[in-house]
């Protein structure tokens, strides 16, 4: 399946590879080979990087990674909102599933969208310094945690579907970002994690831990 926020991408290109494929046709003297080329590739690129496939999640109360990618960061922070929390930082390159999903059910408490720099998305200095959108979550039991999509030095677009006081269940799209990016899981302190540094986790597969 192909996700919808690719469409603004894939259609224009599928029009200039026609139109371009038809002119090479009637005028072979205008010399758009390459340049179909160049387009046909990045037309099979943006297919791929825009897949969106169907997983179901699994059948337990486990807290769901909400991205595809690398475990790039596991640290302790001071979050203004859950206090003394675990950062899990997963970074996600352009060839990883970019569509993000909602890890636990519950009700969107806020959503707050910072403008910011660009830097490479395995930079650590992004989960602060980039432009970002954060989203804070209150569990069904009242345990609260948030998540942040994080631009990065390719991506310049984060879309976001969480409005506050929605009411969002496991395995809900939640937004998507165009190109590498990176997504960061703000979690309290004593929350269970059960993934590594280095781990490779699949958005609405991989559980990431347990609420304590």
């Amino acid at each position: 399946m192909i996700a919808s926020e690719g469409k603004i991408i894939l259609i224009p290109l599928f029009l200039l590879v026609i139109a371009g494929t038809g002119i090479q046709a009637y005028y072979p003297s205008v010399g758009l080979k390459w340049i179909n080329l160049t387009l046909s590739v990045l037309t099979l690129f943006s297919l791929y990087f825009f897949r969106d496939p169907q997983r179901i999640p699994p059948n337990n109360n486990g807290f769901l990674s909400p991205a595809d990618g690398k475990v790039v960061q596991i640290i302790n922070v001071e979050d203004e909102e859950i206090g003394p929390a675990k950062q899990i930082s997963i970074f996600l390159s352009v060839f990883n599933v970019h569509r993000q999903r909602v890890p636990l059910s519950g009700k969107v408490i806020s959503k707050q969208y910072n403008s910011g720099k660009f830097l490479a998305a395995f930079n650590h200095k992004a989960s602060m310094d980039n432009e970002h959108t954060a989203v804070l979550f209150e569990t069904e039991n009242g345990k609260r945690y948030k998540i942040k999509q994080i631009a990065g030095f390719v991506a310049r677009r984060i879309l976001n579907y969480m409005e506050p006081e929605n009411m969002v269940q496991r395995g809900q799209r939640l937004g998507f970002i165009r190109f590498g990016s990176r997504v960061d899981i703000i979690l309290p302190r004593d929350f269970q994690i059960d993934v590594s540094l280095g781990d490779m986790v699949q958005g609405n597969k991989t559980i990431i831990g347990q609420f304590q």
